[in-house]
């Protein structure tokens, strides 16, 4: 007989931990969910997420900080100190004999004479001395403190301009990665087309060898065409997984992070890549963040030529000095006395008059860095224009061997189909069926390879026009 009675519910999980096993198995689910992406969102998440542009940010937060300590130089400057001696032995001050209203002792000497050359040794000082004061420090007046304060804006400024540079570097990496992606997870779709095509055709062919109709070696040839198939869709597969693992290190997410790309191949009409091609005249060199952050160099370099101009003024400063001190030979007495305060005002006036030309000589190198940079500034201009220049040429090249590939996979395509009936009714060979898949797998490769490189040099056209990433 068995036991009918009911189980107990103190072996039913409790509520509490039925919530946390749902939560934890609920946040498992979505951190295996996939992230869209389209490309525009990505580059706007790596320029997020980066950690090179995370550093320059870090250095554009250290600028701020150095501002500050710029403009700190002119607030008072505060200093509390206090120190407390022990006179161990007491020097002593050595006087004539009788000098001063000094005794003539010639004992207090060691055996000194009468003569006149007889010392009188006297202890100055206690043994227990102590003080405590405030110093404060003011800059009233300082030419090149001005200089400062606008060399320090410029700084900031310069942090800003190499936090967008290094976006956007980022921006080109990203859109290439993605670019790559898009391009290598086509490719594995005709693959698997053509795959699926040849498979057909291969059973077809069995068939037709089962009636008489083709022979053996038909049969083989179809085989070798599809596991050449395969092979090359496994290695394209293995392109795509390190095309996106490239793509998720651009944006700064982990390698195991599932993302999703929303943009197609498709999107990119044979229009829109002929549009991309057609170059807006107007081209300002303050468009590239590389000359652009070069002028602010140059604008730095001429603040710092001017503040040694500047150190020939005066420099005025105020000092206040508060504190209390006192000295006893008895060390309880030390600290139960009077201490005796004490209290000054000082103006310091600091008048250069010679230098020993250091000045002048810093001056002349700082002139020499200024000429350089505004040198360099015209070598850049003319290293924009030859970079316009060569993506300007190799677009327009990739777009014709690109629109030359595309007819040639169409044309292809059809020689495929045109070879398939007439094998299928029996005036065509096998040979020219697998020949005609081989020309078109062939031209699939040229195309898809000719589509990336012309995507690639159109982010390296946007990147010499600065028009490859605006964003903040």
């Amino acid at each position: 007989m068995f036991n009918n009675t009911r189980m107990t519910p103190h072996f039913l999980p409790s509520k509490p931990f039925l919530l946390l096993l749902l939560t934890g198995l609920l946040g498992s689910v979505m951190a295996q969910t996939p992230h869209d992406f389209s490309l525009n969102e990505a580059i706007r998440f790596a320029t997020q997420q980066n950690l090179n542009v995370k550093n320059t940010q870090l250095d554009a937060l250290s600028a701020e900080a150095r501002i500050k300590e710029v403009k700190g130089l002119a607030l008072p400057q505060i200093n509390v100190g206090a120190s407390a001696t022990y006179n161990a032995i007491i020097q002593k001050f050595i006087f004539p004999a009788g000098g001063f209203g000094a005794p003539v002792d010639s004992t207090s000497t060691g055996g000194g004479s009468s003569n006149g050359d007889d010392v009188t040794a006297i202890p100055f000082g206690v043994k227990y001395q102590g003080s405590v004061a405030a110093n404060v420090n003011q800059l009233i007046f300082d030419a090149s403190y001005k200089i400062g304060l606008r060399a320090a804006a410029t700084y900031r400024e310069l942090a800003q301009k190499n936090i967008a540079a290094s976006k956007i570097n980022v921006a080109e990496q990203v859109a290439k990665a993605y670019y790559g992606v898009l391009v290598s997870t086509e490719r594995l779709k005709l693959l698997d087309l053509n795959i699926t095509r040849v498979d057909t055709l291969l059973r077809e062919t069995r068939a037709m060898n089962s009636q008489g109709f083709v022979e053996k070696i038909d049969i083989d040839r179809l085989e070798v065409q599809l596991n050449n198939l395969k092979t090359d869709r496994q290695n394209v597969k293995n392109l795509v997984d390190l095309s996106y693992n490239l793509l998720k290190f651009q944006m700064g997410l982990p390698i195991n992070a599932p993302i999703q790309l929303t943009d197609q191949i498709e999107t990119y009409s044979q229009q829109d890549l002929e549009r991309a091609a057609v170059l807006d005249s107007a081209f300002d060199y303050g468009q590239r963040i590389e000359f652009s952050t070069l002028q602010t160099q140059i604008t730095l370099a001429d603040l710092d030529y001017q503040s040694i101009g500047k150190q020939y003024y005066p420099r005025l400063t105020a000092a206040a000095t508060y504190g209390h001190n006192n000295g006893r030979n008895n060390f309880m007495d030390f600290w139960t006395t009077q201490w005796f305060n004490s209290a000054a005002i000082t103006l310091n006036l600091n008048v250069p008059v010679f230098d020993g030309f250091q000045k002048r000589y810093a001056a002349q190198q700082r002139k020499i860095a200024i000429d350089k940079a505004r040198q360099s500034g015209e070598l850049l201009k003319n290293s924009i224009d030859l970079q316009i220049r060569q993506a300007t040429v190799t677009l327009s090249n990739n777009l014709q061997t690109l629109q030359s590939q595309k007819r040639n996979m169409d044309l292809a395509q059809e020689v495929v189909r045109v070879t398939r009936i007439k094998y299928k009714e029996g005036v065509g060979s096998n040979i020219e069926v697998l020949n005609a898949e081989t020309s078109f797998r062939e031209a699939q490769t040229n195309y898809f390879s000719s589509l990336l490189d012309y995507m690639i040099t159109k982010v390296d056209l946007d990147k010499a026009l600065g028009k490859l990433y605006t964003g903040q």
